[in-house]
Formats: C-alpha cells, structure tokens, sequence
C-alpha cells in the first residue's frame, strides 16, 4: 500500500475537523448522511480516509438504520471495519435505550407513555427474534428500579414469530417486586404491529390474573419497525 504524505494527513485531519465543527455549530442536519458515518468512524479509524468506507456502508446497507441493524458478520466483511466499530454501534444502541427507559421513569406512565414506547422502540423495535418484556411499576405509576444498573428485565425470549409467554411467573415476579402494576410489551421483527389473536388473547388472561392478586395490567405495547401498537390506547384495556 502506497505510504500517506504530509499533505494527505494534512487534507485527512482537515476534513475530520470541519466535519466535527459543521456538526457542533450547526447540527447534524448540515451533514450528509455518508459525512455522519465518516463522522462515527473517525472514533474508531483514525488514522485513514474514513470517506471510502462510509460510502461503502451505505452502499452495503442502505442507510445508517441498516449499518445499525446488520449482524456483525456482515458488517466486518466491509474493509477496514472490526470488532471496535460493531462494540461502538452496540454501545451507542445500548445508551439509547437506558436514556429512554431513566426518562420514562422520572415521571408516572400514565403521564408519559409515549417516551416508554420510545424506550421499547430503541430496546427491541428491531431485534430479529421476538421478545416479551414486563416493566413492573409501584403504587405512583411509575417504574420500579431495580438495585443492579443496567437492571437486566424480566422477560421471555421467542423464534422470530412466537414467544411462549407464562402468566404466572410474571405474577409471581410481581408479588416479589410488591408491584403495584404491569406494563408489557414484546416486538413482532417481520411485520407489522397488530396485535394477534395470541396478543389478544393473552392480554386477557394477563389483566384477569392481575387483578385477581390486586395489581393493574396498565398496557401491553406491540412494536415493530412500522411502529406500534397500544392496547390502552385502542381501548382494548
């Protein structure tokens, strides 16, 4: 490989530089969207033209929701892409997630299900297998926390189109928890989010056996990558 001379270090550094003051002066939206993954893989290459590869992602993948979406494998096979960009994209997804889920936990869900739904988006939205979560909430509505950071929740995990769910092991965390109520949510990964007949029906028998203990089933929450579907909000609940 032919060595790099002063004057395309110059130009490479330059570039990084201008891109990082576009970003910070006047935001993302005065970037391309190839310039904000040259941007992200200034973190993790610095010593190379990132400007090829970014391109070469976006070629590969679609668009940043596609990079972030890709398995590791076919991510790697990209020039010049290793294992520390794959950990920087998980850790990005990762912070997300907490952020959405400690916002929703400042204020009651009754009060804020919207950023709860965000938090689910970004926590399972595009996972290629379903999964089925239960948030446990006390007696203000609001989030329980749990001692451990990040708490790993209480959950059940599927195939890509079915996840066998237990009613009773979801009560019987709850009376642990001394839980006031439950909000559940699980994604479907290929489609769209209504609810099945499964959903519907297992959205009876939850609410029927949350009540009989004395706590509220508050909403089960379907998403997917077309978006999502709420329960409480279509009066099914």
């Amino acid at each position: 490989m032919k060595p790099e001379n002063k004057s395309e270090k110059d130009h490479r550094h330059g570039h990084r530089q201008r891109l990082r003051n576009r970003f910070n002066r006047i935001g993302p939206h005065s970037l391309q969207e190839y310039e904000i993954v040259e941007l992200l893989l200034t973190y993790v290459l610095p010593r190379r033209d990132v400007k090829p590869v970014a391109k070469e992602l976006l070629d590969r993948f679609g668009s940043i929701r596609g990079i972030f979406e890709a398995d590791e494998d076919s991510l790697t096979s990209v020039p010049y892409i290793k294992q520390k960009f794959t950990t920087l994209l998980k850790l990005i997804r990762e912070i997300n997630a907490i952020y959405h889920k400690q916002r929703a936990e400042a204020v009651p869900v009754n009060e804020n299900i919207d950023e709860i739904v965000t938090y689910w988006m970004a926590r399972i939205g595009d996972k290629k297998e379903e999964e089925f979560h239960v948030i446990y909430l006390d007696s203000n509505a609001r989030i329980m926390k749990d001692e451990s950071f990040p708490a790993q929740e209480f959950h059940f995990s599927g195939t890509i189109d079915k996840t066998v769910v237990y009613p009773r092991k979801i009560i019987e965390e709850g009376i642990r928890h001394k839980a006031y109520g439950i909000i559940v949510a699980h994604n479907h990964p290929n489609g769209s989010p209504e609810p099945s007949e499964y959903d519907k029906n297992l959205t009876r028998v939850l609410d029927i056996a949350t009540q009989a203990v004395g706590m509220v089933l508050f909403d089960h929450i379907i998403v997917s990558p077309a978006g999502y579907f709420s329960f409480r909000k279509e009066r099914l609940l």
